[in-house]
């Protein structure tokens, strides 16, 4: 069971689902993904769910607030990067081009964060830890793995982030249909950009989660008995993997892969 007790700055470290009924969602991810449940109150008649696998954190859930509703957010995952501090951070997105959706403010003392979006569009947080540093386990059935951004504009992203994390993007090639770049934090790889023809015209840029498993089609075919919609059925990557992009019974979207026999990373 590979351990996680801190993540490099610039490295994804939480990952959080925002769903409209958490129960139901609970009841689906901790079957698909043999996660357990650790409910802590946070106000009236309202948790905030830590996911767990052999007692590390693997990822958590909220339910969807009304003001976001109203703005018509929908149910999603959500994807927290590691810094050093959350106050530069924020400045830092804001000087290259980013929006601070929400500035830093301290969870308690699991540690500060702070709301941003990209200037594609795509939303996701900061997290300078304090007690809490994260993800705790890695590498087994049902924790985080990879992150695709997904944006009409892999040139403005790829150089935000950059300016932002350090990230070093790598360019596969330049053919326009296979354009796929990879994002490298020091000297691990850990999500990617896809080519902007594979993004869908009038979507919103979003950033797509990842979660291994280990038999993609199994777990495609359970998560669509539960109610949820496959809208990439397990499809085999060359040198890659098996993945699915699957839609929870809420709505909220994430990916499963199975690497491929010779390959340990992700996508």
């Amino acid at each position: 069971m590979p351990k996680i007790d801190k993540h490099a700055p610039g490295n994804f470290c939480w990952v959080e689902l925002t769903t409209t009924d958490q129960s139901a969602a609970e009841s689906f991810y901790c079957r698909i993904f043999g996660w357990s449940a650790n409910k802590i109150p946070i106000g009236p008649n309202e948790v905030y769910t830590i996911y767990q696998l052999e007692g590390r954190h693997a990822a958590a859930a909220c339910t969807i607030r009304p003001e976001q509703l109203q703005h018509g957010v929908p149910p999603h995952w959500g994807l927290y990067i590691a810094v050093q501090s959350a106050d530069a951070g924020a400045a830092r997105a804001a000087e290259l081009g980013g929006t601070v959706l929400a500035p830093p403010f301290d969870v308690g003392d699991a540690g500060r964060m702070a709301i941003l979006q990209d200037p594609t569009g795509a939303v996701f947080s900061i997290w300078q830890a304090g007690i809490n540093p994260g993800i705790g386990i890695t590498g087994v059935h049902g924790t985080f793995c990879w992150a695709d951004l997904n944006t009409s504009d892999q040139g403005r992203a790829g150089q935000f982030y950059s300016g932002l994390f350090g990230w070093q993007i790598v360019k596969e090639d330049e053919d326009q249909a296979h354009n796929y770049w990879h994002i490298k934090n020091g000297e691990e790889f850990i999500g990617g950009i896809p080519p902007a023809s594979h993004h869908r015209p009038g979507a919103p840029a979003h950033w797509l989660a990842y979660f291994n498993v280990s038999d993609c089609d199994a777990a495609a075919r359970e998560a669509k008995n539960l109610g949820a919609t496959l809208y990439m059925p397990p499809t085999d990557f060359e040198d890659v993997g098996r993945i699915s992009v699957i839609a929870d019974p809420q709505g909220a979207t994430f990916a499963i892969f199975k690497a491929a026999a010779h390959r340990v990373a992700a996508p």
